[in-house]
């Protein structure tokens, strides 16, 4: 997956105008122009590298003139203690990038590090692990980039790519049949219909519409693994709803295809790396 080179520098620079409005009052006032540094990136845990690329673009962005020296790539597994790279150059370029890219690159590896944990704790099963569109404004693509850095898959990106029939659309229109009815005489051949469901009855009703993807949300693992064994193929079965680090082997147990969860990207914790200058 190759992200646009437009959309990062417009992340980026959007990033960088907020964190400098006009001057850097320290580090302008501070230091000459031709002032030279030496500084690394160290990790403090362990975890799944993502976004260094994307760090490296900040400091050409911000200033340039720095030489950047990259020890791992993006879906690398790195130590705690590890020198992730190296940086030498002009020191105004350093001091003025360094908190806009630390803060891109933690994200970026707290989401893949997050969504490779998941990954691993399903092992062994069929589960797919995906993300949702519960992501912040204007990350949408580096969030969902980093899932897929951490070994998951991208659930659609956004309203336009396939027809998803949530609870409230359902409770709107007034039913399933009706409204899965109403969707397949204006949508194209390429578009799939995805009905979310919240008990076996829906499921049965969603099954009878043909719809290709079923959401059982907020079900029981044994209503789940009955919801499979009911389904018998015929079509997507996706886990969605409280999904937790606790019980996710456990619902990947009951055969279904999918489990998607909103965390990886609304709620993950950053992974933990400084940069340190050489005195």
């Amino acid at each position: 997956m190759k992200l646009l080179q437009s959309y990062l520098d417009s992340v980026i620079l959007n990033a960088l105008e907020e964190d400098i409005h006009y001057v850097d009052v320290t580090t302008d006032y501070l230091l000459p122009e031709d002032h030279t540094s030496s500084a690394y990136y160290i990790a403090k845990a362990d975890g799944v590298l993502c976004g260094l690329e994307i760090a490296q673009r900040v400091f050409e962005l911000v200033g340039g003139h720095v030489e950047f020296q990259a020890n791992y790539k993006d879906g690398d597994k790195i130590r705690k203690g590890n020198i992730i790279a190296t940086m030498t150059g002009n020191s105004g370029t350093l001091l003025k990038g360094e908190r806009t890219a630390l803060n891109l690159l933690q994200h970026l590896s707290g989401i893949a590090t997050a969504t490779n944990h998941c990954v691993e704790l399903v092992a062994g099963t069929k589960a797919q692990i995906t993300d949702t569109r519960k992501t912040l404004p204007g990350l949408r693509r580096l969030q969902k980039y980093a899932v897929m850095i951490g070994g998951g898959k991208n659930h659609r990106y956004n309203l336009s790519e396939g027809a998803m029939l949530k609870d409230n659309h359902i409770d709107v229109y007034g039913g399933i049949t009706p409204a899965v009815t109403a969707l397949r005489e204006k949508i194209g051949h390429m578009t799939k219909i995805e009905v979310e469901v919240r008990n076996l009855e829906e499921l049965q009703e969603a099954l009878a519409c043909r719809c290709e993807i079923i959401m059982l949300d907020n079900m029981s693992c044994e209503d789940m693994a009955e919801a499979v064994k009911i389904t018998d193929g015929r079509a997507l079965l996706e886990a969605s709803g409280n999904v937790t680090e606790q019980n996710i082997a456990e619902i990947a147990k009951t055969g279904v295809d999918i489990i998607s969860l909103g965390a990886l990207t609304h709620s993950v914790q950053c992974f933990d790396i400084s940069m340190r200058f050489e005195k």
